[in-house]
């Protein structure tokens, strides 16, 4: 019976079953949604039990569905990381790179991606961006080559690499009764509508940390699941929130928001790319991990993330091109 699998049948099925649907499946792998069900029909026959099953406008593994999807992840886990030691034997930067990220990294790492995948063009990158919660799991379960955040749990035995820093800022709507003053008090900023990222969330917790530290506590107004959606609602002059600078490029340079000048902050803090303790990176992801340590800062600073925000919190300023790009010319 097994014989007879074909992997793209196993990649098909794997992609239905994430997805929970034929449509989003066939999307991801660029072919039609009746390629997709076809494939996926053929397999359930050569198991000769149904896989998947739908109920109402669900789609759900059977039993054998369940058991056939985890040995299918474990064959393209397997399989990728065969990709990765080859091009490791050849001392090759190519392959498979899998990369979880904490929300607030979306805006800077594509960037990374980008510019590293320029130089190293064989290399496959699979970034993943979620929430705090997920990417511990996706952590604990080694389910990628390593992770990036901006604070490192306490009980997990883990390697950590900083590679570029990473300031909390209070932001506010340009006409805000505060966008103006000096120095404010944080017991002033604690009376404000304070919109707050979820219970979990690596930015919720350092600025709740830094104002208990000060006797002061903070009382969410509104509770939102993303840093957008916390931009979105502070542009509608709803609140005022603390966010990571490196989301807030674009806002600051079009004056849709600005930082306020509120004593304590920034909070300094970095980007750590983070993975188990002991686990033996591949030639690939050690490589991508030095790119990062390398170019963090100069990123940081030409984007306005590093500078200390002095003389103007509300804009960010613009700074000589990085050491790297500098050595292309």
């Amino acid at each position: 019976m097994i014989n007879h699998w074909t992997l793209q049948q196993l990649r098909l099925f794997e992609a239905v079953s994430r997805h929970k649907s034929y449509t989003r499946a066939a999307e991801e792998l660029c072919l039609t949604q009746p390629a997709v069900h076809i494939q996926v029909r053929r397999l359930e026959e050569i198991v000769g039990l149904p896989l998947i099953e739908r109920v109402g406008k669900k789609l759900l593994l059977t039993r054998v569905g369940e058991e056939v999807y985890a040995a299918t992840l474990g064959v393209l886990t397997q399989l990728k990381t065969l990709t990765g030691t080859i091009a490791d034997m050849k001392g090759t930067v190519a392959g498979p790179l899998k990369i979880a990220v904490v929300t607030s990294a979306k805006f800077f790492m594509p960037h990374f991606l980008g510019l590293f995948v320029h130089e190293y063009p064989e290399v496959a990158p699979q970034l993943t961006v979620t929430n705090r919660a997920r990417v511990l799991e996706r952590l604990s379960e080694n389910a990628d080559d390593f992770v990036v955040m901006g604070q490192i749990p306490g009980d997990m035995a883990l390697t950590v690499r900083p590679f570029m820093d990473n300031p909390l800022v209070i932001v506010a709507h340009p006409d805000h009764p505060l966008a103006k003053e000096k120095a404010i008090p944080l017991e002033r900023i604690v009376k404000e509508r304070f919109l707050l990222r979820e219970v979990g969330s690596g930015t919720r917790s350092a600025s709740a940390q830094f104002f208990a530290e000060h006797g002061l506590n903070v009382v969410p107004y509104m509770d939102l699941g993303s840093s957008e959606a916390i931009k979105q609602a502070i542009m509608a002059n709803m609140g005022i929130s603390v966010l990571s600078l490196s989301s807030l490029e674009l806002e600051l340079e079009l004056g849709r928001v600005v930082i306020l000048d509120a004593v304590g902050f920034p909070l300094q803090r970095m980007w750590y790319g983070v993975h188990l303790q002991g686990k033996r990176l591949g030639l690939t992801a050690t490589t991508f991990l030095d790119f990062l340590v390398a170019e963090g800062v100069g990123l940081g600073i030409r984007k306005g993330w590093v500078a200390d925000l002095g003389n103007d919190r509300r804009t960010p300023r613009h700074h000589e091109p990085s050491a790297s790009k500098k050595r292309k010319k």
